[in-house]
């Protein structure tokens, strides 16, 4: 049987280019670090050329039904490109000033995003899993790269312990729903639950352990522990792109699991799943009030931003999948801007990863000032920015669901968000600035960073051709 390597020609790129890069700094010195940067940069660029040109509105199923192309994997590999790659290019200072920009960071960045892509175009839990272990062991280094620091070394080993534990979880989840189903495949999965597993019980048990592992990827309460600890702990840029990309992975992973192989018990995991989202969005937005570190209560707003992304699961019909999907687009897009000011403030020596930091700021820069505003509207779903629209597509999705309580819990924890969002821009505006250095960065990153912070603005304002996209992938991927 003939093997068609086309539809992971993106995976192959990555791959391909991973090794190069391995090989080439072998023989490059401390000045030339940037030889394997721009190639890592060339990898992205040729791997989102390649899904483009891969891109089929036909789901495609390779590797004796292993892997499988649809356009739900187009658009997330896609998008997980660019994402990565304005994390390098907000990084790049950042790296250099810590030591950080050296060969093995960008192979290590590129190996999470293969197992990221090997995640998104899992159709058999084997490699579902493959591609979750190889992302998660290279971001627990990346996390632990400044070895001689004692905040991310400590870091990695609550996320290495927790992942561990989370992956662990989902063996066991998947194992006995092989046992109860007979098969690995999640197409024939789904065939089995919704006809007659042979064990529902023992279905229902590999359910409970799958929907605990999902939550502990998504950072969702009381699987959140690891969320603050590794953001504080983290390098800002690790932060960023552990904040980012990963979360389309995690998403692709709840879309293949619960929207493809269990979709036969929604009725099920729907109970679970309401549990976790009333846990996430209430929790993460009340304990955010009392943080001070920046970095952190950015940690519990992606913890109540990941319970609206379930809200929109909850409906378990395309509406509810293309909401949640731009839900999730949404937030990363701000996650990159977000962090991606943090690392712009920063310089040798100063982290700028304090509330404090950000006093003044419009006296040193309206610009930037502004910039960061958009980020925090975005967040608190203030129109007219992405995040607005992207919390009512959810609520709709919930309340067409017949949840409406459920909306109406979601309303009120955004209005508790809002305060402390809103405080970040009074910071801003009305405080005098206790960090009086000129803000220094590369011509790339401040024009990325601003082209950045206006898509927050043009897609709140004509939100339709994204909503648009997310709603036609999920159609022609078939999952109604």
């Amino acid at each position: 049987m003939a093997l068609d390597f086309m539809p992971v020609l993106p995976e192959i790129v990555v791959l391909v280019g991973a090794c190069v890069i391995l090989l080439v700094d072998v023989w490059l010195g401390d000045d030339r670090r940037h030889v394997g940067y721009w190639l890592a940069q060339l990898t992205l660029l040729v791997a989102a050329c390649a899904t483009i040109r891969t891109m089929n509105l036909v789901a495609t199923h390779v590797f004796y039904n292993m892997v499988v192309d649809d356009l739900v994997a187009d658009v997330l590999r896609f998008m997980s490109f660019v994402a990565v790659s304005l994390v390098l290019f907000y990084s790049r200072k950042y790296l250099a000033a810590r030591g950080l920009f050296r060969g093995e960071t960008f192979v290590l960045i590129l190996f999470s995003l293969l197992g990221m892509q090997l995640l998104i175009t899992a159709n058999s839990f084997l490699t579902l899993y493959l591609g979750l272990e190889l992302m998660s062991l290279c971001l627990y280094a990346l996390v632990a790269m400044q070895r001689d620091a004692e905040a991310p070394a400590e870091a990695a080993m609550k996320y290495f312990v927790l992942g561990a534990l989370a992956s662990g979880f989902l063996l066991y989840g998947m194992s006995m729903i092989y046992g109860a189903t007979g098969t690995l495949e999640i197409d024939k999965v789904a065939q089995s639950v919704l006809g007659s597993a042979e064990n529902k019980t023992l279905l229902l048990f590999g359910l409970v352990f799958v929907v605990s592992a999902i939550a502990f990827k998504l950072g969702a309460v009381p699987y959140h522990m690891w969320v603050p600890d590794v953001y504080q702990g983290a390098p800002t840029a690790m932060t960023l792109f552990i904040g980012t990309a990963p979360e389309f992975a995690a998403f692709a992973m709840m879309l293949r699991l619960l929207g493809g192989a269990l979709i036969g018990a929604e009725v099920n995991w729907q109970g679970m799943l309401i549990v976790l989202c009333v846990l996430s969005v209430s929790l993460g937005h009340i304990v955010a009030i009392a943080q001070t570190n920046l970095k952190r209560m950015l940690a519990y707003s992606t913890i109540a931003n990941m319970g609206y992304v379930l809200m929109g699961f909850l409906a378990a019909d395309v509406n509810g999948y293309s909401a949640a999907m731009f839900y999730m687009v949404s937030y990363v897009l701000t996650s990159l801007a977000s962090f991606g000011m943090i690392l712009l403030l920063s310089r040798e020596g100063f982290e700028s990863d304090r509330l404090e930091d950000l006093k003044g700021l419009n006296a040193r820069s309206p610009w930037w000032a502004f910039v960061m505003l958009l980020v925090m509207f975005s967040l608190a779903g203030v129109p007219p920015t992405i995040g607005f629209y992207a919390k009512l597509l959810v609520l709709q999705a919930a309340v067409k669901a017949g949840f409406v309580w459920l909306a109406v819990v979601g309303v009120v924890a955004a209005l508790i968000g809002a305060f402390y969002y809103l405080r970040i821009v009074k910071l801003m505006y009305f405080d005098e600035p206790v960090e009086t250095a000129p803000i220094e960065s590369r011509g790339d990153q401040r024009v990325l960073l601003s082209a950045n912070g206006l898509a927050l603005l043009l897609f709140g304002i004509l939100p339709q051709p994204l909503m648009g996209l997310c709603a036609v992938a999920l159609v022609q991927s078939q999952y109604y």
